[in-house]
């Protein structure tokens, strides 16, 4: 489970007059070339040391940076840091959310402007006015190019909400959004996404003018990933596709490579992997797990690109 949203997979989708002037970063979707490299975000273990990252040339072959040891330590809520998601801001900050606790009430939040030295640690909590309110998992940015404010997407589940579905399973996930242009102040949270079912770990990207959202299906029998399209990004989406991937995966994360689109995935069932599907039009999916690799103990995060400038920086760590 992606203790998301997101991964987790974190998605920022800017122009290229945007990055043109902001050189330190470069839009997730964007082409690789020789100046940018893969950044991926991840946690070990429960989360408890913090933040992990890996970079890669490619987008198959992942190295973990600073030796696999952690970039930032958690020190809010129940001091976890799990699915942690980072996506550069209009000004060229890194702003990172992540899941502090399997119970907690909100998510953590800090920025950086080096991924190195970070700010102090804000909790949001999300859910403390929302009556039975178990959990705040997975929280997953988006920034918006065309209302210039982030959206962050979570997973919760709220007792009596969704009766329908009630009683399937010990969780009875929905998708909640929030927005805000400055992590000062935020709109009040809204459902995001409701398939009709309990559902985690959405990641949002942009492709052919349409929003999609990559999620979870965290029904029992299915724990698969599957996408629901828009024409605006804060919805409404429509029907879920069929799975676009086999059981037992959550934390999507995804890149475009080339030509190809990689949805990475964490496999968490025996046997457990990090894995990656590809796809030229977002529609008929190849599981390419074999291609790719990553430090052993890789949990789920989110993707984005860097330069040189920035990398060199990390990997003097």
């Amino acid at each position: 489970m992606r203790m998301v949203v997101t991964t987790a997979l974190c998605v920022l989708l800017l122009d290229y007059f945007y990055f043109s002037k902001n050189p330190l970063v470069a839009p997730a979707f964007a082409q690789a070339d020789s100046k940018s490299v893969w950044l991926f975000t991840s946690f070990r273990g429960n989360g408890e040391d913090g933040l992990h990252l890996a970079y890669s040339r490619d987008g198959y072959q992942w190295t973990a940076l600073k030796n696999d040891k952690s970039f930032l330590t958690p020190v809010i809520g129940t001091k976890l840091m799990r699915d942690p998601c980072i996506v550069p801001g209009p000004d060229g900050t890194f702003h990172m959310v992540w899941t502090t606790g399997w119970n907690d009430d909100g998510f953590g939040y800090a920025s950086s402007k080096d991924l190195i030295i970070w700010s102090e640690q804000k909790y949001v909590p999300v859910n403390r006015e929302v009556k039975g309110a178990r959990n705040t998992w997975a929280p997953d940015m988006f920034y918006d190019e065309q209302t210039k404010q982030f959206l962050i997407v979570w997973a919760t589940t709220v007792p009596g909400r969704f009766p329908e579905t009630e009683g399937q399973d010990k969780y009875n996930h929905r998708l909640y959004y929030i927005a805000t242009k400055d992590f000062q102040k935020f709109t009040g949270q809204k459902v995001f996404y409701n398939p009709g079912f309990n559902s985690i770990d959405g990641t949002l990207l942009k492709a052919n003018g349409k929003y999609h959202l990559v999620f979870k299906d965290e029904r029992p029998g299915q724990k698969n990933l599957r996408i629901a399209t828009a024409d605006k990004v804060e919805g409404p989406y429509g029907t879920a596709s069929d799975p676009i991937s086999g059981d037992w995966v959550e934390g999507p994360s995804v890149a475009k490579v080339g030509d190809k689109w990689l949805i990475y995935f964490d496999h968490y069932h025996n046997p457990q992997y990090y894995g990656a599907l590809e796809s030229k039009d977002l529609k008929q999916w190849q599981e390419v797990s074999a291609k790719v690799s990553f430090p052993k103990g890789h949990r789920h995060g989110t993707v984005l690109r860097i330069n040189e400038q920035v990398l060199s920086k990390l990997l003097a760590q």
